[in-house]
């Protein structure tokens, strides 16, 4: 491992409040610095853009990024100026007045770095302009759209190779978060890169959590799903903006703040439920696919897809929004075979038979995914050529939570593979699945007749299982080799060698049973235990200085952040910068009002130990049973005389929130507590409810559930209480 340069470090933690770098981002900026051409594949949080922003801060001149969204502009733009760092863009939402302005301060040399989309750039007189700027680096974001086997093609990313012509001696950065070999070929091709330094990171997102449903009343199964999650937000991808909108309106009206967002809603409707979703004023956004890219939300919690996505590709960067903080993320597709169909017949409609034959291929593989029962994490890497290392069970998976049942499928098998065979050997030609399915139940439909294909041997031998069932069947026995499905616009299926070896020697072959709903509770790995009523003090605040400044709460500080501040309790400055995303300019503006807050905080609730210092799911330990304190004791006496929580307070010289906690720490070593002296009986009915619906866990989401209308205190003591029963 080489060493950091050390000129590096002091601007990684001064501007983004950083100690050290994620992996391969010191070698990309190294290799970028003395000018070579970089290619890099970071996944979605990986770390991409600070690859090219830390190197525009070590030099003189512009840092140029080709950028295809003006929502992905603005985000970065905001978070870099937050940080201390002049940067800007230029795009079509910009009046004219501001666009000058913006332009003066380039012609003066006030920014280091410009975003900009490739239409722009390629404006002729904005070519002039920029080789008056002093550029020093180019760095293309989402190289993939440059290629048509990426899952964004964009025509007008192909222009951008015009600009080695214009600088010929400026290093090129393209950077991607999800991209085949193929597409990486083509992005170093039409960029025309010269010999470039290659990084590809691992695909693996360890803190997201992978689930396909089966779909069944989806609407219903998204709502049960939002309400067990009443702190989180996310993203809902739907198939079309019919349905977005529907989604998110039936969602409000539920009582779920939600907003759609697609291409047809005017730029003004986009952009203004997009900041609604940025600054946590609604908790869902139900989007087509025209959003989220590069959208830098981190606390995004979970992405569910309503509807089958087109291709793996744009199913894995789509997921990747969710977790880019590094806290654990859920991923949920509902999936059926009617979703497949619809494909289809989108893919139908495309004129170029090459864009059809691409779709149907990438379909299938999306089918395959949805379908298998191999650990999901295994077949997303592989789908990229990475090889996962877990020996049998990667942990964040349904598959691996709560394997699938298997069955001997070996005469299903032996009937669909006869069946195909015997069409083909009657008819000089395969069919299509669905065909293969009517011959096996005896359909009686015009291709059947047309073809005499009732007088097979394998017609109507297969009326034991539904269509649905045979179906599912028949695309098992394609994922595991035995069958071969074409991409062509009639996909017909062939045996393979091992399918007509398997027929032949009779062999024994076992299948899946249908994908069900896991009940196995996810483990969330690398959760930040903290204490929940600090970090929701916290949230409250970060919420109140963003809506103050005008841009969303996580530019101010992250959700890992917060949470760190809620578990570590800082007391003082040098404290506070050991806090991640802590840099100079957020210590100066932030600093004294964050350390005021967990002060104050401090002066009405203990302070929380955890278990120990890492990053854990797990809560500290409960309190053995022993000996209960004499400060405790006091409190309990006094209690039991009729005083009330705030005369013990008052007389003690102490907070309720103390007293509280005594009280709590008596019931977790037997000792005898009234609740009915803290708690009205319509009270103690709506905390059983809210503990009964969000665990006895974490307080914040009880407190949540009530409308803080119950203190933490009287939550906590509810807690001890429900607990000394179990």
């Amino acid at each position: 491992m080489k060493t950091i340069a050390p000129e590096l470090l002091p601007l990684l933690k001064q501007y983004f409040g950083f100690t050290s770098f994620r992996p391969l981002q010191e070698e990309i900026i190294r290799d970028s610095l003395s000018g070579k051409d970089v290619f890099a594949l970071l996944p979605t949080g990986g770390g991409k853009s600070l690859c090219f922003q830390l190197p525009a801060l070590t030099r003189d001149g512009l840092t140029v990024v080709v950028s295809p969204l003006i929502a992905l502009m603005k985000d970065q733009v905001d978070a870099l100026q937050a940080g201390g760092i002049p940067a800007t863009f230029l795009n079509s939402s910009l009046a004219a007045d501001e666009s000058r302005k913006r332009l003066r301060g380039l012609h003066n040399g006030e920014f280091r770095l410009l975003y900009a989309a490739p239409e722009r750039l390629m404006l002729s007189g904005f070519l002039e302009d920029l080789q008056r700027w002093n550029v020093r680096l180019i760095a293309v974001d989402e190289a993939h759209c440059i290629s048509e086997w990426g899952h964004d093609f964009r025509p007008e990313y192909r222009q951008i190779s015009d600009l080695r012509k214009l600088f010929p001696d400026v290093p090129f950065m393209a950077l991607t978060a999800t991209a085949t070999g193929r597409v990486r070929e083509d992005i170093v091709k039409h960029l025309k890169l010269r010999e470039p330094k290659c990084y590809v990171a691992s695909f693996n997102r360890p803190n997201l959590t992978y689930r396909v449903i089966p779909k069944n009343k989806p609407y219903d199964q998204l709502l049960q799903f939002l309400r067990a999650r009443p702190r989180e937000s996310g993203i809902v991808y739907c198939q079309s903006r019919k349905s977005a909108e529907r989604v998110a309106a039936n969602l409000t009206e539920d009582g779920v703040p939600a907003r759609p967002y697609h291409a047809g809603l005017t730029p003004k409707e986009r952009s203004g439920n997009q900041e609604l979703f940025l600054r946590d004023e609604v908790r869902v956004i139900c989007a087509t696919i025209a959003f989220g890219m590069g959208i830098n939300k981190p606390n995004v919690r979970f992405v569910v897809h309503y509807d089958l996505p087109k291709n793996i590709e744009g199913y894995y960067q789509e997921t990747g929004r969710a977790g880019r903080d590094g806290l654990p993320s859920e991923c949920v597709l509902l999936f059926s075979a009617g979703d497949v169909v619809k494909q289809t017949g989108f893919i139908d409609e495309k004129p170029d038979p090459q864009e059809q034959k691409i779709a149907r291929e990438q379909l299938q593989q999306m089918v395959h995914y949805a379908e298998c029962a191999s650990c999901r994490r295994v077949e997303l890497l592989a789908y990229f050529g990475e090889t996962f290392d877990a020996q049998e069970n990667c942990g964040a998976c349904d598959n691996c939570l709560s394997p699938r049942a298997t069955f001997d499928g070996t005469l299903a098998a032996q009937k669909f593979l006869s069946c195909v065979y015997r069409i083909r050997e009657k008819n000089g030609f395969g069919v299509g699945l669905n065909h293969v399915v009517e011959v096996l139940t005896g359909a009686d439909t015009e291709k059947i007749r047309k073809w005499n294909q009732a007088e097979l041997s394998t017609y109507g031998i297969g009326r034991e299982h539904s269509r649905s069932e045979w179906a599912a069947i028949g695309r098992e026995l394609v994922r595991l080799g035995f069958l071969r499905q074409t991409a062509e616009k009639f996909s017909v299926l062939e045996l393979t060698n091992e399918g007509r070896a398997a027929l032949k020697e009779r062999r024994k072959i076992t299948l899946i049973k249908p994908v069900t709903a896991p009940e196995t509770k996810v483990h969330h790995v690398g959760e930040i235990a903290c204490d929940e009523g600090l970090f929701d003090r916290l949230r409250q605040l970060r919420k109140q200085l963003a809506d103050e400044r005008d841009v969303p709460a996580y530019i101010v500080f992250s959700d890992v952040a917060l949470r760190q501040m809620a578990r570590n309790y800082p007391a003082n400055e040098s404290d506070f910068t050991r806090i991640s995303g802590v840099g100079e300019k957020k210590l100066r503006e932030f600093g004294e009002i964050f350390l005021g807050e967990v002060a104050a905080y401090l002066q009405m609730n203990a302070r929380q130990i955890f278990a120990d210092d890492s990053f854990t799911a797990s809560a500290a330990p409960p309190p053995s049973r022993g000996n209960l304190g004499d400060s405790a004791r006091e409190t309990l006496r006094r209690f039991r005389t009729g005083q009330t929580v705030a005369q013990i307070a008052r007389e003690r010289g102490v907070t309720a929130g103390t007293i509280y906690g005594h009280l709590a720490e008596g019931v977790e070593r037997d000792e005898p507590v009234d609740l009915q002296q803290i708690f009205t009986v319509a009270e103690l009915a709506a905390v059983a409810a809210a503990f009964g619906r969000s665990g006895f866990g974490a307080l914040g989401p009880a407190f949540e559930l009530l409308g803080g209308k119950i203190d933490y205190g009287r939550l906590r003591l509810f807690r001890a209480a429900a607990n000394a029963k179990k």
